[in-house]
């Protein structure tokens, strides 16, 4: 699935204004600063309706309703204060809501032996799992400041940014996040001293209509995040039975061709496969692999000429036997013959 790719709403451009201009309130303009101010949060609201509905128009139609569980489980998500916090929410309450059970249930259970829980990819579902939840709490931190704007709460924006010390050190552990930048924008202007005078006072526009739109640009980034991260979590058994076909294709084998159309013409080669995750040592020419149970996919492409091989293990593993067509209409058998197991 290809992840939903949306463009950066830019609500405003602040011009460069001396002390005094800077300082305007909304008492000064009343009418101009509370329209703008409306229109821009008019313009958020429906940009943002229309991204999740690219979005249901795009992804399966599976998708869950990720502002719902968002809103279901709020008091949690601010709470989350650790690896440890997020991966126990997850598993005790966002993995079924987002019907993941089968994920929840294995990072729920007892510590798994470190050669089975390498093989299921444990850790690359935990770091999976733990971004999944960094995004939904950047994404619930997004909406809130949004509408506490909206709602003129404004001490609750700085609140709901910096109230907890835990909470937010493990959002600024999330580094390499996509939205983490848009996070430390939005928190330059809720931390500089023309806020918190603003907070005793009138905030001007141009600080209210900041914090909209940095607040909106995170809401995007935490949103997009949390939709990949969903579909590469979603995906998880299909690359651990790819995985395992990996590892059990790996090793030195004898090939055997027969092409049909060649004369009845026999092809020797060695192969070797080499094993799971060594992407430098890829066979020549070999650009997709799918294993699945005793089944085995193989698709080459060399200078524009392109072969299909569809194979079946047998021998207990030992052998592979099949057939192969090509794109200058050749077919024929493939018969292949294990002669060294899989080497580091």
């Amino acid at each position: 699935m290809q992840c939903v790719s949306s463009p950066r709403l830019r609500v405003w451009a602040e011009p460069r204004q001396g002390a005094a201009m800077r300082n305007h309130s909304l008492v000064t303009r009343p009418v101009q600063s509370r329209f703008g101010l409306a229109l821009t949060m008019a313009v958020v609201s429906v940009f943002v309706v229309w991204l999740n509905a690219k979005a249901d128009e795009t992804l399966p139609s599976s998708t869950p309703d990720f502002p719902s569980v968002i809103r279901a489980h709020a008091d949690q998500l601010v709470k989350v204060e650790s690896d440890k916090g997020a991966r126990t929410l997850f598993v005790s309450a966002i993995g079924p809501a987002l019907e993941m059970g089968d994920v929840a249930r294995t990072l729920g259970a007892n510590p798994l032996p470190a050669k089975l829980a390498n093989e299921l990819l444990v850790p690359d579902l935990t770091a999976a799992v733990l971004r999944l939840m960094g995004s939904l709490v950047a994404w619930h931190l997004a909406s809130t400041v949004r509408q506490a704007v909206r709602d003129q709460q404004l001490p609750a924006v700085a609140e709901r940014l910096f109230g907890s010390l835990q909470a937010r050190a493990w959002l600024d552990q999330q580094g390499t996040a996509p939205w983490h930048e848009s996070l430390n924008l939005l928190n330059e202007v809720v931390a500089s001293p023309e806020w918190a005078k603003g907070n005793q006072e009138k905030s001007p526009t141009t600080l209210l209509l900041a914090v909209l739109e940095r607040a909106t640009r995170l809401e995007l980034d935490a949103m997009q995040a949390a939709y990949q991260e969903w579909d590469r979590i979603r995906n998880w058994k299909d690359r651990v039975r790819g995985f395992r076909g990996q590892a059990r294709l790996c090793g030195t084998w004898q090939w055997i061709i027969h092409n049909h159309q060649q004369q009845h013409q026999e092809q020797k080669l060695s192969l070797l496969f080499p094993p799971t995750g060594n992407t430098q040592a890829t066979l020549p020419g070999l650009v997709e692999m799918i294993v699945l149970g005793e089944n085995v996919y193989l698709r080459w492409e060399i200078d524009g000429r392109v072969q299909e091989d569809s194979l079946q293990f047998s021998k207990e593993g030992q052998r592979l036997e099949g057939t192969f067509v090509n794109s200058q209409g050749g077919w024929g058998s493939i018969s292949g013959k294990r002669t060294a197991g899989c080497a580091p």
